[in-house]
């Protein structure tokens, strides 16, 4: 499937107006891809009703004259703010949307002064993020793909735990295997954790050696065709013991709970409420230190975020981690993360390998 980009321009176009801008600058790569395919690292996109203008260096060029169509591309002469301030003015904006969250002071200031003193200024906020949450049927294929290789990769991973093998190596391996397997990298720094370090969620790979009766972390992601997967599995190097299996059982639980939850019309703080009440009848509610998930796609981290006290409600086409875990200092911790999408009807788990604790 293809992409629409042509679409999404125009669905911008519709906000546009509902905000009475004339044009938006926009500035951050993730989304000028996502409305017009180009791939490139540097540039601006100035999109106004019926007409999108991209900026860019010698670099891209030649590039994004390949990945567009119907974008009109503006080579850079002299910096990025005056050739963006050239175009302003040649399409006689008078009110220019930007996001604040993505342009930094020093840069705002450059592109003030170079479109001039009539030009107003309005900090819009989140607009194209507000269509990519909802993703197209293309993108999800994309999404698909991508989670099923992050866990066949996972799958391979588990293989290499023996004792004595140490957390870069797996790392390592892990990240050779998405690249041999046609992912353009990982989505994020692979985690690999064992014994008392899975009790970070975000722990970096070090030397540290693999022994016996010990916890592995494995969280990873992929980037395939621009789109990110993101799944965690949490297995046993020898018995676990009756403690260790209670705790996984809680955390399973808690996981089943919240997806159960994920349907149109609910609230993302609901879903999360659903893995905390799980855990708190255990007793494991303190160990539970972070957010239940957060939106997934061209970036793996994105809107709408399933936290506590989240008002904002599900939408179908939305696609989500699902990642309760638990941490104690000193022994170890417990994750299981599984992508989801919001369907009409129905909840999709992109991510297909199994979640029951596993022994190695």
């Amino acid at each position: 499937m293809k992409m629409d980009f042509l679409g999404r321009r125009r669905q911008l176009a519709a906000r546009m107006d509902g905000a009475n801008l004339d044009c938006l600058l926009v500035t951050h790569p993730a989304n000028w891809y996502y409305l017009t395919g180009f791939t490139g690292e540097s540039g601006s996109l100035v999109v106004s009703r019926g007409r999108a203008t991209l900026v860019t260096d010698g670099r891209f060029t030649a590039q994004a004259k390949e990945e567009t169509s119907g974008v009109r591309i503006v080579p850079q002469k002299e910096n990025l703010a005056q050739e963006v301030g050239k175009v302003l003015r040649a399409g006689r904006a008078k009110a220019v949307g930007f996001d604040q969250s993505q342009v930094t002071v020093g840069q705002f200031s450059l592109f003030k002064k170079a479109a001039g003193p009539r030009m107003r200024w309005v900090a819009t906020a989140g607009q194209v993020e507000a269509l990519r949450e909802r993703k197209e049927a293309a993108e999800l294929a994309e999404m698909r793909s991508a989670a099923i290789l992050a866990g066949e990769v996972l799958e391979g991973a588990l293989a290499l735990l023996k004792p004595g093998v140490r957390e870069l190596e797996v790392a390592a391996e892990i990240e050779y295997q998405m690249r041999k397997r046609g992912a353009s990298g990982p989505a994020f720094e692979t985690i690999v954790a064992f014994g008392e370090r899975a009790a970070h969620p975000h722990a970096r790979p070090t030397g540290r050696r693999l022994g016996k009766n010990e916890f592995v972390v494995l969280d990873l992601g992929a980037i395939l065709a621009h789109y990110c997967s993101d799944i965690t599995r949490t297995v046993f190097v020898g018995r676990a013991s009756g403690r260790y299996r209670r705790w996984y059982k809680a955390v399973l639980e808690a996981q089943c709970a919240a997806i159960a939850a994920v349907k149109v019309g609910v609230t993302c703080g609901e879903v999360d409420a659903a893995a905390r009440q799980v855990l708190a009848g255990y007793g494991l509610a303190e160990q539970f230190v972070h957010s239940t998930g957060h939106g997934l796609g061209l970036e793996v981290h994105e809107d709408p975020r399933i936290a506590r006290g989240q008002k904002r409600k599900l939408l179908a086409g939305n696609a989500v981690t699902i990642e309760p875990g638990i941490y104690v200092p000193g022994v170890g911790g417990i994750r299981i993360e599984d992508d989801v999408v919001v369907h009409e009807d129905r909840t999709e788990v992109l991510t297909r390998i199994p979640r029951d604790l596993r022994e190695i």
